[in-house]
This record gives structure tokens, sequence and C-alpha cells, in this order.
């Protein structure tokens, strides 16, 4: 299925580079620690763009297992003036925001975002249809389990979810990202403004993250682009016994299994490494 925003889907593999514009990022790399957060994110979108990264990604509220809730206008706060400062320095890349608040998601979209990355997948704030929809930007859907009931914390490793239940991860990764699909349409996306994302690390096991890697495929048969976000994530530490800043070769791997194996877009922390593999895997399957 084509995208509005991303013509090539399909025929090439999109990277997307993280931005974080907060002080608690699981990865280490949260610009707000910075003394100058605006010219840090500058100087790393700067980066991202020179090392062949398609589209930034900006988040100001952390998504790690156990992470303090960041108010609306907080978020603003965080996220605007990087944006200002993107859209006027770097007026070529695809910015996508990182929200589920739909104040968030309408404060940025005004100020020049091209699509909305919603761990929610629509169902957290039930006016973010509403408004991606007005604006015609692209939305990321994500699957989302997660809870605090299930969140362990290792000083060394990290976060992650234990003791989620599912009978057949796959299939019910599947059914929940079209209920979001369902949501998008009732609030007027189109399927070529709709890219799902898996979820791997949120409300899933270490285990049942591997599985949901290994069985991509059948996610992309639901016939979306699928946008795929495991860089440096716990289910790599756990597994390899090593903390975030040591998880690079294992994001290579996760994320070059997933393009070969439907992802369209993959979301990460070293952008440049992952355009190489990504380059590389393309001139291998276009042999």
């Amino acid at each position: 299925m084509k995208n509005r925003l991303l013509p090539q889907i399909g025929s090439r593999f999109y990277v997307m580079g993280i931005l974080n514009l907060t002080p608690d990022s699981f990865s280490g790399d949260g610009l707000l620690r910075q003394a100058d957060p605006v010219e840090a994110a500058l100087a790393q979108a700067k980066q991202f763009a020179a090392d062949g990264a398609d589209i930034l990604d900006l988040g100001a509220e952390s998504t790690r297992p156990g992470a303090a809730p960041v108010s609306a206008e907080e978020e603003c706060a965080r996220l605007l003036p990087v944006l200002e400062r993107l859209k006027a320095e770097l007026p070529e890349m695809l910015i996508s925001v990182d929200t589920y608040k739909a104040a968030v998601a309408e404060a940025a979209l005004q100020a020049g975002a091209h699509m909305v990355n919603d761990i929610w997948g629509f169902r957290a704030d039930n006016q973010m249809g509403a408004i991606v929809a007005r604006f015609g930007a692209a939305a990321v859907l994500m699957h989302n389990r997660r809870s605090l009931a299930h969140t362990e914390i290792d000083p060394t490793l990290g976060g992650r979810d234990v003791d989620v239940h599912y009978d057949d991860i796959t299939r019910e990764v599947a059914e929940g990202l079209l209920q979001s699909v369902e949501i998008a349409h009732a609030a007027g996306l189109k399927d070529d403004q709709i890219i799902l994302d898996p979820g791997i690390g949120f409300g899933k096991g270490t285990e049942q993250n591997l599985l949901l890697l290994k069985e991509l495929d059948q996610l992309k048969a639901l016939g979306y682009p699928l946008l795929l976000g495991v860089s440096r994530k716990s289910f790599i530490g756990y597994k390899l016994n090593l903390p975030p800043e040591e998880r690079l070769e294992g994001s290579l791997a996760a994320n070059a299994y997933g393009m070969l194996h439907g992802a369209d877009i993959v979301r990460v922390h070293d952008v440049r490494q992952t355009v190489r593999v990504a380059r590389m895997l393309e001139a291998i399957l276009q042999a």
C-alpha cells in the first residue's frame, strides 16, 4: 500500500532518526541534559540528515517503562522551539512528532510537522484522529499493552515488561492494530495516511518481542506500511546482557531482520550505521 508522505514505500527502506527532547531517555541520549537543548537537538538533527536519515522523530516525553508523565504544556515547551528551528534550517526534512496527546499533535502540525507517531494508536486521546485528519498528516499507529503492574526495572539493563499474557501474540497484535485502523478511518483518515507499528517493547516480554519480530511478515500481510522500533531496546539488552550504550550490533541485527521481513521504516538512534545496512540490503535485493 502506498503512503502519501513516503512515495517510495515498497521500493526502499526509510530510516527515522530519534531526537529525544527529554532528560530521562532510556537510551541515555536525552537532549534536555545539554546546556542548550535546542542547539543540541539542531546539531544532532543536522548530523542525522548528513548521515542519510529520511525522517526526524521528535519526542518530548519519555516512553521508557516507569517514566513520569509530562503535561501537554511542558511537552509543547520542549518540542516547539526545536521544531521551529528545524523547519527553518532543515526545510527538506520530514518531521514526525512522537506524542499521544491531541493538543501537542495539533500544535506540532500547525508548526509544520508532517507525521504523528502515536504510541497508543489513537486510543489515549479521542481527539487525536480528528486532528491528524484535519491536517492531512501521516500517522503511525502503534500497538501497546503496557501497564505499570507489569514493569520491572533493572539498574543496569533498564526497564522491561514482564508477565504479560498473550495466547497468540502476533494474531493479537494484528487485531489490535486493525482496531486502531478502524478508529483512524472513523476519524477521516485514508489508508495512504496510515503506518502501523507492532510496538516492540510496549507491553511485551523479551521472548514475546523476539517472536513478534520473527513473525513480522504476518503483520505486513495486513497491507499497511510498517514502522519498526527496536533500537537499543531492553529485549536486546536482556538477551545479550548489555546496557543501552552497547546495543548497536543487536539493534542492527534486529533492524536488518525486520527490513527483510516487512519493515518499511526503522526508527533508530544510530542513523549512520543503520542507513549503511539499509542501502546494502537494497543493493542485494535489487541485484
